[in-house]
C-alpha cells in the first residue's frame, strides 16, 4: 500500500480512502479479480465506491506497476497484484472461469530457446493454458474436451 501512496503523492494526486480500499481489494484478493468482484467485495464491506473510481484506481495501480491486467477471453478483465506473487503462468478453465497460477522452469527455458531460434532477444513472455479444470471434469465427464469454435464448425 505504501508504494501506491508514494506513487499518488509523486504525481500530486490525493491519497483517498476510496483509492486505498480499491487497491486493498486487489492486493489482498485470493484470486484474480474483476471490476465486478471488486465492487461486490467493497459493498459487502460497506464501502460505496463508484465504478469510475474503481476503473481510475486500477489504471493508477497499473501505471505504478503494482498490478497486472489480464484478458482471459471472458468479456471482462481480471487483475492481480505483482509484488507478492512473483513470475507465474495461468491455467484458465473454459467452463467455470477458474484461474490457477503455476510456475514452470521448463516454460522459462523453452521461451528463451524459442526466442533464440528466431533471432529474438527474450524480454518477457506470457503463457495461458485454456482447458477444463479437474472439478468441472468431475461434475461433467463430457467436459474433458471443451468445445472450440473450430471443432463445433467441423462437427456440423
Amino acid at each position: 500500500m505504501e508504494a501506491f501512496r508514494r506513487h499518488l503523492r509523486d504525481r500530486g494526486l490525493p491519497v483517498t480512502q476510496q483509492r486505498e480500499v480499491v487497491a486493498a481489494a486487489v492486493f489482498f484478493a485470493e484470486r484474480h479479480v474483476s471490476v465486478g468482484d471488486i465492487e461486490q467485495g467493497l459493498l459487502r464491506q460497506g464501502e460505496h465506491v463508484g465504478k469510475a473510481t474503481v476503473y481510475r484506481t486500477l489504471e493508477l495501480l497499473q501505471s505504478a506497476d503494482l498490478i497486472q491486467e489480464h484478458d482471459f477471453g471472458e468479456g471482462f478483465k481480471r487483475y492481480e497484484p505483482l509484488a507478492a506473487r512473483g513470475y507465474h503462468e495461468h491455467l484458465i478453465c473454459l467452463r467455470c472461469g477458474r484461474v490457477e497460477e503455476f510456475a514452470s522452469e521448463r516454460f522459462e527455458r523453452m521461451s528463451t530457446l524459442i526466442a533464440d531460434e528466431h533471432g529474438f532477444r527474450h524480454h518477457h513472455h506470457r503463457w495461458e493454458i485454456y482447458g477444463v479444470c479437474p472439478e468441472c471434469q468431475r461434475r461433467d465427464p463430457t467436459a474433458r474436451r471443451p468445445p472450440t469454435p473450430q471443432r463445433e464448425e467441423h462437427e456440423r
